[in-house]
Formats: C-alpha cells, sequence, structure tokens
C-alpha cells in the first residue's frame, strides 16, 4: 500500500497547462472550429485501449450500482449462511464446499465461501460497492486537498510555499503501511470501548480518514509546481494590474488551467485507493463483517488457496481487471489531454 498518488507525481509533465499550449489550427486543419474539450474527446475516441477501458469501468460501476437489483434476480444475498443452513453444501470437516470448483453450480454461479457457505457471487457484486464508495470518497477528499493546499503554495510562495512544502516532505516520510495498520484502531478506539464491536459506518468512515491523510501530497506537488509557473504568465499579470483580488486570479486564472493534471492524477488515484482499501481489510484493520469486501475476501482465500482456490480467483481476477484497466484508462486520458506525453 503506497501513496496512491506520488507514484505518479515525479513522472507527470506538469508544463502542459496554460493557454501557451493550445492546438495550431493550422498544423492539424480537421482540428480548426473545434473546442479543446472536443479536441481531446477524439483523440481519446482514436486510442482503442483507453476506450475499452472505458467500457471495462463503466461495466464495473453499472454492476455496483445495480448490485440489489442482481441480488434480486439472482435470488441470493451476501449475508447469508446458505452452506450451513442447506445441509450437503458443506463438509464437515474443514466446512469446504463440496462441489466441484469451490461448489459452482446452477445455484451458485461463482461457488460457495468456504467456513460460513455464503454465496460468493453476491460477496463479490457487493464488493465493488464497498470498494468503489471508499475509493471514490477518499478521491474527492484528497484531490480538494491537494487542489486547495498546491494552488496556495504556488500562488502565494514565499514562507507559505516553504512551510507547505516541508510540511508535506514530513508527510511524505511515514512509512504508509505501518501508519495505516496503527492508525485505524487508534481512531476507533476513540469512540468505540474495546468490549463493543465497531459499526461498520464507523471503520468505513475511518479508512477514508486515514487514506485520505496521506493520499494528497502528490497532486499537491504538481498543481504548486504548475502554479508557480503560470503566476508569471502575462493573463495573471494583468490580471493583477486590474486590481482583481487572489482569490478571483486563482478561481478564474489558475484553476481553469489546471484541470489536465487534476483530472489524470483523480484517475490514477482512484484504482491506488482501491488496493489501498483491500490491503487493509487483508490485514484486518479495513470494513468488518458483515460488509462484503474484497480485500477480506482474499484474505479468508488465502487460508483455503491449497484446497479451494476458486474462492479466492474470483476476487483477485476482478481486482486485477478493474485496476488495470481504470490504469490503463488514466493514461488515456493523460495522452488525450496532452499527446505529446505519449510514449
Amino acid at each position: 500500500m503506497t501513496n496512491p498518488t506520488q507514484a505518479q507525481a515525479d513522472t507527470e509533465i506538469i508544463g502542459s497547462a496554460g493557454p501557451a499550449d493550445a492546438v495550431d489550427p493550422a498544423a492539424a486543419p480537421e482540428l480548426k472550429g473545434r473546442s479543446p474539450g472536443q479536441i481531446m474527446w477524439r483523440r481519446f475516441l482514436r486510442d482503442r485501449t483507453g476506450v475499452i477501458s472505458a467500457v471495462i469501468v463503466a461495466l464495473f460501476l453499472l454492476v455496483a450500482i445495480c448490485a440489489p437489483l442482481i441480488s434480486m434476480v439472482y435470488g441470493k444475498n451476501p449475508s447469508e449462511t446458505y452452506g450451513q443452513d442447506t445441509p450437503g453444501l458443506l463438509t464437515e470437516i474443514g466446512g469446504l464446499p463440496t462441489g466441484p470448483n469451490g461448489g459452482i453450480s446452477s445455484d451458485f454461479w461463482f461457488g460457495l465461501e468456504p467456513g460460513l457457505g455464503r454465496d460468493v457471487l453476491t460477496q463479490l457484486v457487493y464488493g465493488i460497492r464497498t470498494s468503489l464508495l471508499i475509493a471514490v470518497i477518499t478521491t474527492v477528499v484528497t484531490t480538494v486537498l491537494g487542489i486547495a493546499i498546491g494552488i496556495i503554495a504556488g500562488y502565494v510562495g514565499g514562507k507559505t510555499d516553504y512551510f507547505i512544502g516541508r510540511f508535506i516532505d514530513v508527510l511524505l516520510s511515514f512509512p504508509s503501511q505501518i501508519f495505516f495498520i496503527a492508525c485505524v484502531p487508534v481512531v476507533d478506539s476513540l469512540f468505540v470501548s474495546p468490549d463493543e464491536q465497531t459499526p461498520v459506518w464507523l471503520r468505513t468512515v475511518t479508512v477514508i480518514i486515514v487514506l485520505s491523510i496521506l493520499g494528497w501530497m502528490g497532486l499537491a506537488r504538481i498543481l504548486r509546481a504548475v502554479s508557480l509557473s503560470l503566476r508569471e504568465r502575462e493573463f495573471v499579470e494583468a490580471a493583477r494590474v486590474t486590481g482583481a483580488s487572489p482569490m478571483r486570479i486563482i478561481f478564474r486564472e489558475l484553476l481553469p488551467n489546471l484541470w489536465t493534471p487534476i483530472l489524470v492524477q483523480s484517475t490514477l488515484a482512484l484504482p491506488a485507493f482501491v488496493t489501498a482499501e483491500a490491503g487493509l481489510s487483508y490485514l484486518g484493520v479495513g470494513i468488518v463483517e458483515p460488509t462484503p469486501d474484497w480485500g477480506r475476501m482474499i484474505a479468508i482465500g488465502a487460508n483455503y488457496y491449497q484446497t479451494d482456490i476458486t474462492y479466492l480467483f474470483f476476487p483477485g481476477v476482478a481486482m486485477v481487471i478493474f485496476v488495470l484497466a481504470f490504469n490503463l484508462l488514466g493514461d488515456s486520458v493523460r495522452d488525450a489531454f496532452d499527446p505529446k506525453t505519449k510514449r
């Protein structure tokens, strides 16, 4: 579980923002008369990998949104222990599914969970909702923090920039894995006594807070660097001369020229938060029972991989496909905004 946005922070080409990089219609006659958004959309549609990745991501999002409908049509739910309630579905010793391939059948399309005997398909579908909910909220929080702190540091400069930069350096020096594992129980203990079970909503909020604390620095550093460059441009100087306030300059002059790195970094951050959340659940400090979660499914499957690899297979493959598709989508979005970065 590494810092979700820092991995891309040092490799992004951040000098592409600003009016100076508008497309020259003479160099591309077919783009004459089109807006920058239309040009970027045409570039994206020509990227077959990006389009396929977008379709896969959209399917995952659709499954997450329609999870209750899928469960109703399928006739199963993620919490009921079918293997324990119906004799013959699990072995008496070890609680393994009696059917082949983890108990896959016409009744249980993806098999049964070893031990408790819950339906794997509905757990997987609802697990998508859990991971995406946490990842989306965390991405929004870290993006807002990164925008606010990065632009302030870059535009104000001076001592403000220095102290913000040193604060970011201190946070980046924290070992994220140890910080995550240590902080989740501490936050829980502030609201729940040791003899009480942690509510699901509290653990969800805790995970979002912990992931957000160390998730905004990469975007902030990129926006700081771009803002330092943009504040010396003529259009910013012209706004100062006309008496525009700093807030007006930030919102009307700087921010519109920063959407490229903001969108790209946010797109690349979301799948990283999905894996980070799953990692916390795998280590036992993430989402608690009975809420379905990919990380906890993988942790349970790791205990049975020698006797029932099927239960580990489905959440593992689903996570790999989703994260890979979202990362490829992020690369395609970056190339669409700035084709000069395309390798």
